[in-house]
């Protein structure tokens, strides 16, 4: 059994955020000894790996509690746990697309800065600087 400070060490959270994802009751497994401290054993641990993975996935809070107690319900619920990644997934890709089109844009403007830089056009950046 392992505590929150080397339980924190062992995954990279911060133990503030640990104590937090067991108040929000997302870590199913875990126990507390006689003075109430929370101990964690390996299941206790795979639960936290998951839900630091699930959260950099973009999944709230509320959608891993649900997420953890449909996965308690067992293969009943496999179905609705796929729509839960499906949806994570588009919004991603959605994301994605729209960080390229960021980039794109960037480029763009690194590029003509340096132009603006090494003297092969005028600085036309300024708003009052554009063409009608």
């Amino acid at each position: 059994m392992k505590t929150v400070k080397e339980v924190s060490k062992a995954v990279d959270i911060s133990e503030h955020t640990v104590r937090y994802y067991a108040d929000c009751e997302l870590i199913p497994s875990l126990i507390r000894n006689k003075n109430n401290q929370r101990l964690f054993n390996q299941q206790s641990i795979n639960w936290l790996i998951g839900i630091k993975h699930l959260r950099k996935c973009g999944m709230s809070i509320k959608e891993i509690k649900d997420y953890v107690h449909l996965s308690l319900q067992g293969d009943s619920t496999i179905k609705e746990r796929y729509d839960m990644f499906l949806d994570l997934k588009n919004i991603a890709s959605k994301q994605l697309e729209e960080a390229k089109e960021r980039v794109h844009f960037l480029e763009n403007k690194v590029t003509h800065y340096e132009s603006i830089v090494n003297g092969s056009i005028p600085d036309d950046t300024a708003p009052n600087k554009w063409k009608k």
